[in-house]
């Protein structure tokens, strides 16, 4: 299955209705003409991938490396620059657009953003962990609790990653497997069900699903014995 991908900004959610009645929630991705920016190799890069650029900005916001960047590849300016990883040699073409319709209803997808930022919380907040008590006298209601020597390391230090209040959110986070329920080309709106990362109006990106759904390879491997299996 070829490699698929695309960027757009979240606009927020909504809802559909199924022709059984059904509500479907949906995010609503308002996309737009992703231009192809170059094309990378193993010769001159080491690996195969292919960069996409995508939304407007003004010539003068733009750094001198980047405007000649732009100017080899004879497209215009744009704000947000994203590559793709590739098996193989790429089959796009420097100044080749890539819109919505290159996904189709029904596929399945996921999405990549940077999550909302929380700023400092603490560990109840950041990590789910449990309070303590709530008598006046206990003074440690919402505290993180020791780390002393045997829960961290020699010496007392506290080991790189272990769980403690600090900054939350703000970073990459992915959702895999959702489904795309409309495309829609003439507005260049991605209609997706469920939530996906990131406040209104935040860059994400959309690509096919990396890891194959289970079920779908379930089927295949029975039909593949001659297994017959329920519709």
């Amino acid at each position: 299955m070829a490699k698929k991908l695309i960027m757009g900004i979240k606009l927020g959610m909504t809802q559909l209705f199924a022709e059984d009645g059904k509500v479907i929630p949906i995010t609503v991705v308002q996309s737009g003409d992703n231009v192809v920016i170059r094309n990378k190799n193993i010769e001159s890069d080491g690996y195969y991938a292919v960069q996409l650029g995508f939304g407007e900005i003004k010539e003068k916001h733009v750094t001198k490396p980047m405007q000649g960047v732009f100017k080899k590849a004879e497209v215009k300016p744009v704000k947000f620059i994203r590559e793709l990883r590739l098996d193989g040699e790429s089959e796009y073409k420097i100044g080749d657009v890539i819109g919505v319709d290159t996904f189709a209803d029904g596929e399945v997808v996921d999405v990549i953003g940077t999550s909302k930022g929380k700023g400092f919380a603490g560990g109840i907040k950041r990590h789910n962990f449990a309070r303590g008590p709530m008598g006046h006298g206990s003074k440690s209601h919402r505290e993180p609790g020791s780390t002393g020597a045997m829960l961290s390391g020699p010496g007392g230090r506290v080991i790189k990653g272990k769980k403690l209040p600090g900054r939350m959110g703000g970073v990459r986070t992915t959702v895999q497997h959702l489904t795309i329920v409309k495309v829609d080309k003439d507005r260049n709106l991605l209609l997706i069900k469920g939530a996906i990362p990131g406040p209104k109006k935040g860059l994400v990106l959309v690509r096919n699903t990396v890891k194959p759904i289970r079920e779908k390879i379930h089927q295949e491997q029975k039909a593949a014995k001659g297994v017959k299996t329920k519709k």
